[in-house]
Parts: structure tokens; C-alpha cells; sequence
């Protein structure tokens, strides 16, 4: 089967959806209006900055890709094959993932772009709020652990791409004062700084920088620290905006050259039900998250680009827009591996693209090695097309790992901050203590111990968000079933995940920890559910009376 009819498939089918259900949700779920948004009323120039909607397009995709619309696919094709993955990703996108980032993005608009942590508190209970807001903030720490172990240790293994990266952001900086404070035009601008781009992926390879991964790694961390407490106009945003056109060019490339090679799909349409790591429900819809829905977005909507966003109307563009695009490049990788990658479970084929012998190594490098084979077919040298592979990866670790940290600040401040004052309010401390947290996570390894339940929490935060959702349209009389459907389906999901975790997993492993916090964060789900839900119909019960 050419992968080539179905790429363009998937394709055709999302660009429908975002005008089609974009059009429903815009106007029969979100009413959209021309109410001035925060941007406007409570402008700072810190966080609260009105943003011209390609920019800010650029900063959201990019923070909310991160690594799983690339390493989901390639462990989810390894567990159950290609076919499974990519009906989870068209579908799920569409009505779950798209409805739930758009929709976060606009009730924190007319909320004051207040997290969806902080509306809980107004649409459902403080009680609600606490829970989810303890709960979030130790997801982002696990995150940003996470995700500047995987960059530093990235740039320990290719040391080519840290002179393109730090480049970056000094070109980020560059931009940022150019375009907000000295009124250049932004097209000159964004074209200048991809040439420059360009210039530096090209001098990476022979200018190499050679750093421990203990110094990379408080480099990273302090990196995120500025990038938090700096006004967002200036390193953040552009930054990101700057890093779009990597992944979008590398979408754009690999689409070309699949085309170009037409390659046939030789890996398996479907592996089993089961697999090492469980049955394809639920573990396959934890394991493509960024793809299909991911919880991570609602914070994300809510927490920097809710602050940033001109009109209301940009937000079928930056948020669904946004989850549709990250949805063609997971179709994409999927379709890559699936054909360009050479499936050898018992590892006899001996060639060098064996699907199997690159994931022992790592996803990253099955990334690489898929595009880099891809966009031979065009002309790219293979170890050219493996290199901004990585760089690309490592752009969307990057910026969701900074933005991350901005988000966890937030988060403190909107809760201990306005119930405690203080230094809970200060920026510094709000930034400094949970990517101090991650540091100590990194050096001791203690991510390690939590990361086998990241999938259910992440895709938790995303029920959690569509309760709150869901009670702020229902209060503000609009239908509401668009996302209390989704969050049940997701509460099914996250439930029959950590449970079956709890039962196969943890219990004969003897792991007392992780089975205690599997069962505290499904106890937690289940708490803000039925507040939600109680919520929901107590104002049913009444209306109806």
C-alpha cells in the first residue's frame, strides 16, 4: 500500500475538520464574540501582551508539540502496528483534541486568562482547584525533568546541534526587540532569520560544542529560568515563533519527499491486542497523546496563550488549528517508519534501518533516520536530513520544556500566590522552586520512578480540564456535551489505565510507591468528576424546577 494516498488522505479529512467542526464549535459551543480580550485589558508587557495571531500560532504549536507527536507513534506502531495509531490520531484529534484545546483557550479568554486550574475553583469547587492544582504543578516539575534530561543528553550525543540552538536563541532575542520595539516588518524579519537559520544548521556540523551533560544541563535549566521571568515578547515568543518554521519546514519537506519516494507501507497494519506493556485499550491511548489529545494543551491554552491573544476569533486558528497540524505530523512520523524503516522484530534483516535495532537505541534516532531517509528522496544529504531530524525533535523539546516552566509559575502564583500572598507571588521563587525540583529530579534520577505512569497523568489533566470545561458552559447556558463526552471517554481511558497498572504492573513488581500514587491520582480523577458532574446536574435539577 502506498503511504503517499493515505498521507494525503489524513490530510484532506483535517483541513475538512477545522473548517467543519471548527465552524460548529465556534459558533454553536463558544458563541464567538468581539469582546476585548485580556491582552488588551490587562496588558503588561510581561505576560499579558496582545500578539499578531501567525506569531502566536508559532509559539503554541510549538510549545504544545513537544516530543509526543513523534515518539508516540514510533512506540505505539512497535506495540500494535500503524493502522491502530493512525485511526486513534484522525479521529481523536478532530473530537477530542481539537474541542478541548480550542475550548480551554476560550473560557480562559473570559476569564481574565486565568488558568483552568484557577476557573475550576469559580465553575466547580476550591476543593476542585486544590486537587487539580497539586496535581498539575507536579506533572509540569515531572515534565521539565524530563525534558532537560532528554535535551541535554541530547546535546551530549550531537554536539553539532548546539551551536544551531543557542544561535537560535540569540536570534529569538534579536527578533523580539526588532519586531515589538523597533516596528520592523515582521515578514522581512521572519525571512532574514530563517536564512540565518539555515546558516547556522549548516556550521553546526563543523563547528561542534563539546559540554559535559551536568553543564548542559544547568545551562538548560537556567535558560528556562529566563525564559520564564523575561517579558514573553522577548525571548519566549519569538523564540518559538523562530522554531515553528523548523517544524514546519521539516513537516513540509517530509510531506515533498514522501511524495517524491512514494514509498510502500512494508510494516504490519495491526500487531495484536496485547503487547509488553499492556492491552491496546487502554495503553495505546496513552501512549499517542500529542497526536490525538494530550492534557498538557489545556494548560498550555490556558496559561500563556490565553494571555497573549488579540481577538477571540484568532482561537480556531492558533488552537485547533494548532492540534490539527500536530495531528499530520504524528500521521506523518507514523507513515514514515511504517515505510521508509525496515521491520525486523527478530533483528535478522541486517540493514541499517532496522525499525527495531534504531529503537533500542532510541526514538529520537528512529525520527532521524526516518526523515533523513525520507528527504533523500529531494536531494538532502542522508546525514544532513538525520541532523535537522534531531534539531527538530530537540526544537520541540526545547520550547515545551520553557514554556513549562512559565506555565508552573503561573500556576503558583494563581493559587498559593493569591491565597497566600507573599513569596509565593514573587516570579523568581514561583520559577525558581519547581525547576529546582526537576534539577534535583535529573541528578537523582527520581523521574525515572514516576515516568511510567506520565501517559495517564498527562491524558488525567486532560479530563480533568473538560470537567471544568464542561461546567463552564453548561453555567453559561451553552451545549455542553461537546466536552463532557470526551472527558468521559478520557476519565474510561486514564481509569482503566492506572488501574490496570496498579493490578499488572506495580503489584507484581512490588512497587509499593507507584501503586499508591497510581491509585491516589485515579482516587483524584474520580473526586473533580463527580464535583463536576454534581455540579452539572444540581444546576440541572434547579433549572428545571
Amino acid at each position: 500500500m502506498n503511504a503517499v494516498y493515505i498521507l494525503l488522505f489524513v490530510t484532506a479529512w483535517l483541513i475538512f475538520a477545522y473548517f467543519w467542526w471548527g465552524r460548529v464549535i465556534s459558533n454553536k459551543v463558544l458563541k464567538i464574540t468581539n469582546n476585548p480580550t485580556p491582552s488588551h485589558t490587562l496588558k503588561d508587557d510581561r505576560d499579558f501582551s496582545p500578539t499578531k495571531p501567525q506569531i502566536l500560532f508559532g509559539h503554541h504549536f510549538s510549545s504544545i508539540a513537544g516530543a509526543g507527536p513523534i515518539v508516540g507513534p514510533i512506540i505505539a506502531y512497535a506495540l500494535f502496528g500503524w493502522l491502530p495509531a493512525l485511526i486513534w490520531i484522525i479521529v481523536g484529534s478532530v473530537f477530542m483534541g481539537a474541542v478541548h484545546d480550542y475550548t480551554a483557550l476560550i473560557v480562559s479568554t473570559r476569564n481574565n486568562g486565568k488558568s483552568i486550574v484557577e476557573i475550576s475553583e469559580t465553575v466547580i469547587s476550591p476543593r476542585a482547584r486544590n486537587i487539580f492544582g497539586i496535581f498539575v504543578w507536579l506533572t509540569m516539575v515531572l515534565i521539565q525533568a524530563v525534558f532537560a534530561d532528554l535535551t541535554a543528553k541530547t546535546f551530549v550525543d550531537q554536539p553539532e546541534i548546539a551551536l544551531p540552538t543557542i544561535g537560535l536563541l540569540i536570534l529569538a532575542l534579536i527578533f523580539g526587540l526588532l519586531v515589538y520595539k523597533m516596528g520592523a516588518n515582521l515578514t522581512i524579519a521572519s525571512i532574514i532569520g530563517l536564512i540565518l537559520i539555515a546558516l547556522l544548521l549548516w556550521f553546526g556540523k563543523s563547528v561542534p560544542i563539546y559540554l559535559s551533560y551536568d553543564i548542559w544541563l544547568i545551562l538548560i535549566i537556567f535558560y528556562a529560568f529566563l525564559a520564564s521571568v523575561l517579558p514573553v515578547w522577548l525571548l519566549l515568543q519569538p523564540r518559538d515563533y523562530l522554531s515553528m518554521y523548523i517544524l514546519i519546514v521539516g513537516l513540509i519537506a517530509g510531506f515533498i519527499g514522501m511524495i517524491f519516494l512514494a514509498p510502500q507501507i512494508t510494516g504490519p497494519t495491526f500487531v495484536s491486542f496485547s503487547s509488553k506493556s499492556g492491552p491496546l485499550f487502554p495503553i495505546l491511548f496513552i501512549t499517542v497523546a500529542c497526536g490525538a489529545i494530550s492534557g498538557f494543551h489545556s494548560i498550555v491554552s490556558s496559561g500563556t496563550t490565553a494571555k497573549q491573544m488579540d481577538k477571540e476569533k484568532d482561537g480556531q486558528k492558533i488552537a485547533m488549528g494548532g492540534m490539527l497540524t500536530e495531528a499530520i505530523l504524528a500521521a506523518l512520523v507514523l507513515l514514515m517508519i511504517s515505510s521508509v524503516l525496515v521491520w525486523d522484530p527478530k533483528l535478522t534483516s541486517g540493514s541499517e534501518f532496522s525499525f527495531q535495532k534504531i529503537l533500542s537505541g532510541s526514538a529520537n534516532k528512529v525520527f532521524g533516520i526516518a526523515i533523513g531517509r525520507t528527504l533523500e528522496a529531494i536531494g538532502v544529504p542522508l546525514f544532513l536530513g538525520i541532523q535537522f531530524g534531531i534539531i527538530m525533535l530537540n526544537s520541540f523539546l526545547l520550547t515545551t520544556f520553557d514554556t513549562s516552566a512559565r506555565l508552573n509559575r503561573y500556576i503558583m502564583q494563581e493559587t498559593l500566590g493569591v491565597k497566600y500572598g507573599g513569596i509565593f507571588k514573587n516570579i523568581y521563587f514561583a520559577t525558581g522552586s519547581s525547576l529546582i525540583l526537576a534539577y534535583i529530579f535529573c541528578l537523582s534520577g527520581g523521574y525515572r520512578e514516576l515516568w511510567p505512569i506520565f501517559g495517564s497523568s498527562n491524558q488525567l489533566i486532560g479530563t480533568l480540564a473538560l470537567f471544568v470545561i464542561s461546567s463552564y458552559l453548561f453555567g453559561n447556558k451553552s451545549p455542553h456535551w461537546y466536552t463532557l463526552l470526551p472527558g468521559f471517554i478520557l476519565l474510561a481511558i486514564t481509569g482503566t489505565a492506572l488501574l490496570y497498572q496498579a493490578i499488572f504492573v506495580f503489584i507484581p513488581q512490588r512497587n509499593i510507591f507507584l501503586l499508591i500514587v497510581s491509585l491516589v491520582l485515579l482516587s483524584l480523577a474520580i473526586v473533580v468528576a463527580y464535583e463536576s458532574i454534581k455540579k452539572i446536574f444540581s444546576k440541572n435539577k434547579l433549572a428545571n424546577e
